[in-house]
């Protein structure tokens, strides 16, 4: 294997530019390693033997190959070069080239004399006997090669070359050799930057993904602020692969052509076409310009780089088409503008990000040392610089030259001066961004931002500048797409502190001496001097003064008189004093940091305010008397601790924003709350004595986060917060709430819920709300990330071994009255067999692990009755008595299909499945259950029965009524069942036991008025379809309610039967089977009934 710069030469006489020939051992991870990148950054295709060949093996004909298509070779001398035969006879073939071919020979001396190359002296000449010896065993054959070697040895040390003791450094050797083989090569190579640091891992990113696209058109962006290396990449990437194209150009500064000359559109296109026609091309319109290319390029495999494009229309005027490309070409566009390369619908984007720490440190030390770490005595200061710069190549450059041979006291002045004045070089290169912005609200962003806001929420501040009219969400998109700003973890705004600088500089020059003439204020020496020496104008719009680090300060309000433009205010530990009406009616943001009035004065008149946030702050009351402030969007007044109770919201009628963390006196929420129709936050957190939330909170449709985490006195959230429909987000961690409110889970969009112990996503935390509702035995803070995830193993780590219904009792249905049904929705078949399966999987395993211990039992009958149902359950009592007492068998003996006013299915086991029969909506009046069964204890059915689950396989729903209600059932309950059947639904009932009794058999009879039910018997021919066997697959997400149903008397729904002896006969199979088992674990086969 080889590797090299370029796979292809648009010259078939020649593959490679450079061949090295070397002794790997010696000099291959450091002299040739720098030699071969340089090389390749420079855009010389360069071949490099990476093969690692035992020694004596013969060298391959791709490495003879190799040497005869490379128009160049070097060879490094080293001291143990002789020992490697490998090296001598690729020197035979090198010389041997040059001899036929004039080959280009150059030798270099690394680490050896040339005359002891030249005369093979000493150790040098031993080791290459030793090497003719080892390589051919006939002494006849071992003198002749030994003899080519030795002749091949001094021709070569007799060609002009470089001496490596004659250099100071690799660096400088290096950098004489590719000087040396450019002009030989006679290429249109690219000059670049003399130390490439990093850049390889650029080339290379790019170079992949165009050689993905090697058969098709490939457009690509390379995207970044400026000063980022994008032109230098791109002229790395043009050297690197221009040989394998029919014609190339690379159009730089393109700008700045445009910005200096009305007909810059129209040079640049000259200039393609002179690049690709080789000839100069006259061109009188743009569209003509445009119109040639195209028939120019048409049909030819071309790379085209277009560097610092500004505008799309620059693109559009020379080549901003595929179809003026053919097949296999490349257009590589580097802008500061994203948006730009969208429009394109370039194939990819490549983006400049920032270097890393340990290549800037070298970079800089190249520039500022011409080495490549820090001079003694100034790692620490090269340190500072290279983090300043923040991973910027140009400002790298730009400072590392300017302090390169200067003392360290001028290193330390140069470094305090940039904390406040950036390096005019580099804030010239990236000052072009903002000049380039058109749009004048767009620079005031960027202005405000640079400013105040960097750090802050993205959603918060287009709040307050949409206040100022400034547009933000459009405004602080265009900041990203032009590199000027980004936006980090947690929806922030980030920005380069070159960047931030830069924009502060154009604020600060605007006025350089007087800082009361500036449209903002943020440096603290500036604004103390303002508001000291009242020199403040209508020109300031935005002000920032926090004497945090110096303690307190007050001031007149009458300083800010003049200043009826301001728009912005942040104090922090500042006093005012004096009349507040002398404050700009334009304020839009206040943020007061530790005020120290107990409210807010009467006179602070505000109407324009968006944000204001008073955290930290003595007030004890917000205002005495509420204004009426129709713009306020946000209110803070968290770490206020005195504040013992909030505003009057109904002068704030379009507040979205309430935040008050952390204060901890707070103890009433005035009721009005309940009229902010636009409200979308509410944080409470950490207000340790607020007891309880208004009603009227839970009335406000429009929030979506509620923030309790921390409010240890409130002990119960209302069931009424189901009517917040908005909600998305419930975080009350650490608060007072004993008891997760039971219509939360009927919730349809939070998404995102900590209470009582639970946190996660709602679809995760929901089941385990159920879960440990119908789990008296679950820990209420156990962890279960769906009904769907439940495991077996998990959940026997919570069962008692005498309680094998776990599933199934629940500690809300006996402690609450009014829950009667939770009902279960699911989104396909699936997913409903799965959700089935984890409610059976335990107590089917257990109870069928039981049914050999009861094959001598005597059986029981159980009755149970939904709707109208009670002449029907007194034949079917009479029936199953005499069928109990005269009957020795395990056969079935539940009655068929022989009464005229119902309707039998019947299926071995707990369960048993039906079809919904036609026009059953109009004539169905009851359901009777009638389950034969055996148990190990003497227990009666009613105290072992848990739950009845009715499964809709058409509708995918499960309905899980409790033991209470299933004994207490009444019309809302009945009204509930049938409003989940429709006629053709495929629906299995299944009685759940525990405490050892198992189910033998199971019938479900359907109750009509006699002739409905002979008309539905004689017009069905029982035809139900079978339910296809469905592969088990992870749950999706599952929808679950709580049914709250009335108050129910009890009554005789139940009825069970004396246990009577069992004779002995053969089972008549009363259906077919065609349920498919829900699980491995679950025994029991479910059936439908089918004629």
């Amino acid at each position: 294997m080889y590797s090299s710069s370029s796979s292809s030469s648009t010259n078939p006489q020649y593959l490679h530019d450079v061949f090295i020939n070397f002794r790997g051992e010696d000099v291959r991870r450091t002299f040739v390693s720098h030699l071969y990148a340089v090389l390749s950054n420079a855009g010389i295709n360069t071949f490099l033997d990476n093969e690692k060949l035992e020694k004596g093996e013969d060298i391959g004909h791709e490495l003879l190959q190799a040497i005869s298509v490379s128009r160049i070779s070097i060879i490094v001398f080293s001291k143990n070069y002789t020992e490697s035969s490998w090296c001598l006879n690729e020197l035979e073939k090198i010389m041997e080239c040059r001899r036929l071919h004039g080959h280009v020979v150059l030798p270099v001396f690394y680490d050896v004399d040339p005359s002891v190359v030249r005369h093979q002296k000493g150790d040098f000449g031993k080791a290459l006997e030793v090497a003719a010896k080892s390589r051919y065993i006939i002494e006849e054959v071992m003198v002749k090669e030994l003899g080519k070697w030795r002749k091949v040895l001094t021709e070569a040390s007799n060609l002009s070359g470089w001496d490596g003791s004659a250099f100071r450094s690799d660096r400088e050797l290096v950098k004489k050799i590719v000087e040396a083989i450019l002009p030989k090569l006679d290429n249109t190579t690219l000059s670049i930057t003399e130390f490439p640091v990093g850049l390889e891992s650029h080339v290379k990113q790019v170079v992949g993904v165009i050689e993905k696209h090697s058969g098709d058109v490939c457009m690509v962006g390379i995207w970044g602020m400026g000063g980022s290396g994008k032109t230098t990449v791109a002229k790395a990437i043009y050297n690197e692969i221009h040989r394998r194209f029919d014609c190339t150009s690379f159009i730089e500064n393109i700008r700045e052509v445009c910005e200096k000359d009305t007909k810059g559109h129209i040079h640049l296109q000259q200039q393609l076409l002179s690049d690709v026609l080789k000839t100069k091309e006259k061109i009188h319109s743009i569209a003509s310009g445009t119109a040639t290319i195209q028939r120019e390029l048409t049909g030819k495999k071309a790379l085209v780089i277009l560097d610092d494009v500004t505008d799309f229309q620059q693109i559009k005027a020379l080549c901003g088409n595929h179809k003026f490309f053919g097949a296999g070409s490349v257009l590589i566009v580097t802008t500061r503008d994203v948006h730009i390369l969208k429009l394109l619908n370039v194939d990819s984007v490549y983006k400049m990000e920032e270097m890393q720490k340990n290549e800037s440190l070298e970079l800089f030390s190249w520039h500022a040392f011409r080495k490549a770490s820090p001079r003694g005595g100034f790692s620490e200061l090269s340190r500072n610089v290279a983090a300043y710069c923040g991973g910027l190549p140009l400002a790298l450059e730009v400072l590392g030259s300017y302090l390169f041979e200067r003392t360290k006291q001028e290193w330390i002045s140069v470094l305090s001066k940039l904390e406040r004045i950036p390096n005019d070089q580099v804030h010239e290169k990236l000052r072009i961004s903002y000049d380039g912005l058109k749009d004048d609200m767009v620079k005031d962003i960027f202005l405000d931002i640079c400013c105040f806001f960097i750090g802050k929420d993205r959603a918060y501040v287009t709040e307050i500048l949409n206040g100022c009219g400034l547009y933000a969400d459009i405004g602080i998109a265009v900041l990203i797409d032009r590199s000027l700003l980004k936006v980090e973890k947690n929806n922030k705004l980030g920005m380069h502190d070159l960047i931030r600088d830069m924009g502060r500089e154009i604020v600060r020059e605007s006025s350089a001496r007087e800082p009361g003439k500036r449209s903002r204020l943020w440096f603290h020496e500036d604004v103390h001097d303002v508001l000291a020496k009242n020199t403040g104008t209508e020109t300031v719009e935005a002000l920032i003064f926090n004497l945090q680090r110096t303690g307190r300060g007050s001031f007149s309000t009458n300083t800010f008189q003049d200043m009826k433009k301001l728009r912005l205010l942040q104090l922090d530990r500042v006093d005012l004093t004096g009349d507040f009406g002398y404050l700009s009616k334009q304020l839009r943001w206040v943020n007061w940091q530790r005020s120290t009035f107990n409210f807010v004065p009467n006179d602070f008149d505000q109407e324009n305010l968006v944000a204001f946030e008073l955290k930290y702050s003595n007030v004890k009351q917000v205002w005495k008397e509420t204004k009426l402030l129709h713009k306020l969007k946000i209110l803070n007044l968290s770490h206020s601790k005195h504040l013992k109770r909030t505003p009057d919201f109904s002068k704030l009628p379009n507040l979205e924003k309430l935040i008050m963390k952390d204060c901890q006196s707070l103890s009433d929420i005035h009721p009005s709350i309940g009229d902010l129709k636009n409200l979308l936050l509410i944080n409470l957190k950490d207000c340790a004595s607020l007891v309880n939330l208004p009603r009227e909170i839970y009335r406000l449709r429009s929030v979506k986060t509620l923030i309790l985490s921390g409010c240890s006195k409130i002990v119960k959230l209302e069931e009424d917060i189901v009517q917040m429909k908005s909600l998305t987000t419930l975080i009350a961690e650490n608060a007072g709430v004993k008891q997760v409110p039971f219509s939360i889970v009927r919730s349809k969009n939070i998404t995102h819920i900590s209470l009582c112990g639970y946190q996660g996503l709602s679809r995760d935390v929901f089941p385990s709300i159920i879960w440990s509702w119908m789990s008296p035995t679950m820990n209420s803070l156990a962890r279960i990330p769906s009904f769907g995830g439940i495991s077996m193993s998990l959940v026997s780590l919570n069962i008692d071994s005498d309680n094998l219904g776990l599933v199934y009792q629940s500690p809300i249905l006996s402690s609450c009255s009014k829950l009667r049904c939770v009902s279960v929705q699911c989104h396909s078949e699936i997913q409903l067999k799965q959700e089935l399966k984890v409610f059976l999987n335990d107590l089917t395993e257990l109870e069928i692990s039981h049914a050999s211990q009861i094959s001598d039992l005597s059986l029981q009958s159980l009755l149970i009755g939904m709707g109208s149902y009670h002449k029907v359950n007194e034949t079917l009592g009479k029936s199953l008595s005499q069928g109990l007492a005269t009957n020795d068998s395990r056969a079935s003996f539940l009655p068929g299909n022989n009464i005229p006013s119902w309707l039998a299915y019947t299926c071995e086991g707990p369960s048993v499945c039906f079809q919904v029969p036609k026009d059953s909506n109009c004539g169905m009046k009851g359901i009777t259950l009638c389950v034969l069964y055996s148990s190990t204890l003497k227990n009666m059915a009613t105290e072992c029965l848990t739950s009845v689950l009715i499964i809709n396989y058409t509708k995918f729903t499960i309905h899980i009524y409790k033991r209470d209600t299933v004994m207490t059932f009444n019309d809302e309950d009945w009204e509930g069942v049938v409003s989940n059947l429709g006629v053709g639904d495929n629906v299995e009932i299944f009685v759940a036991f525990g405490h050892g009794l198992t189910a033998k058999e199971t019938a479900v009879y359907l109750i009509y008025d006699q002739s409905t039910a002979m008309e539905i018997e004689s017009s069905i021919a029982m035809e139900v379809e079978p339910i296809p066997e469905v592969q088990v697959q992870s749950s999706p997400d599952v929808v679950m309610e709580l049914s709250p149903g009335v108050e129910a008397q009890p009554s005789s729904d139940v009825e069970t039967e004396s246990p009577i002896a069992v004779k002995s006969e053969p089972i008549p199979k009363p259906n077919d089977k065609i349920f498919v088992k829900l699980a491995k674990r679950v025994g029991g086969c479910l059936c439908l009934n089918q004629n």
